[in-house]
């Protein structure tokens, strides 16, 4: 479920620019752990691949607006 154009204000780890975008444009990848939880989208500034840490109101968010989520299962 989309929240009718959700769109997410964050900064370029590599370009350091601020961008907005949709909730599409980002992934979210739940780890076992809080340091392995994390989201990430492609810059339109820079065009590089962005990763960032996500914390419980982040998830929450992301989740809310319908990004697309995969549960990163532990390696044996």
């Amino acid at each position: 479920m989309t929240a009718g154009g959700t769109r997410f204000k964050v900064y370029c780890s590599h370009c350091r620019e601020k961008v907005e975008l949709p909730a599409e444009d980002f992934r979210l990848a739940l780890g076992a752990s809080r340091e392995r939880t994390f989201y990430s989208f492609s810059c339109p500034a820079c065009g590089r691949a962005v990763r960032k840490t996500a914390g419980e109101s982040i998830v929450e968010a992301l989740t809310r607006a319908g990004v697309s989520t995969m549960r990163l299962l532990p390696v044996d």
